[in-house]
């Protein structure tokens, strides 16, 4: 009966209630020291939801996978809003420094496509594009064609070589 059970959960903060007790009440393993483990393993991401993989075997025993929250998840976190905007190209419902990109980019490289920092963060770009996020001020795209042009280049290596 070893199986895996995949959800989402408020980073430090989750409970033997949905979604994970009506998942985990069928299986052998001890509710409360699964979410006990979660939420020590979570607890950075303190309420950003986090997808998270528990894997069971039929004598109780388990072990958890941590993954990195949605980029949207990250953005929205960062930036201190709930709701992305519902015209994203007109109304823009926060702004985001360089910096911040950067740090989103470094959390989410391992998940993404991309091969560099740099790459990276024109992921993290387009996220803040589709949400109605702008960067120092600018429009995402116009942000994304300076990545392009170069103007970020020193930043990025100096963060790769951090």
């Amino acid at each position: 009966m070893a199986g895996t059970i995949e959800v989402l959960v408020p980073g430090g903060q989750a409970n033997p209630g949905p979604p994970l007790g009506p998942e985990l009440g069928p299986t052998p393993v001890d509710v409360q020291a699964v979410v006990q483990e979660i939420n020590d393993r979570t607890e950075a991401f303190d309420g950003t939801e986090v997808p998270v993989t528990i894997e069971y075997e039929d004598d109780g025993s388990f072990t958890i996978d941590v993954g990195v929250p949605p980029t949207a998840e990250l953005v929205k976190d960062e930036a201190g809003f709930d709701t992305g905007s519902g015209e994203p190209h007109e109304e823009f419902v926060a702004d985001l420094t360089v910096d911040q990109i950067m740090q989103i980019a470094e959390q989410k490289q391992s998940d993404l496509l991309a091969y560099d920092l740099k790459n990276a963060a024109k992921e993290v770009v387009g996220t803040c594009t589709s949400l109605g996020v702008t960067i120092e001020g600018n429009d995402p795209r116009e942000f994304k064609e300076r990545i392009d042009e170069g103007e970020y280049d020193d930043e990025f290596a100096d963060a790769a070589a951090a």
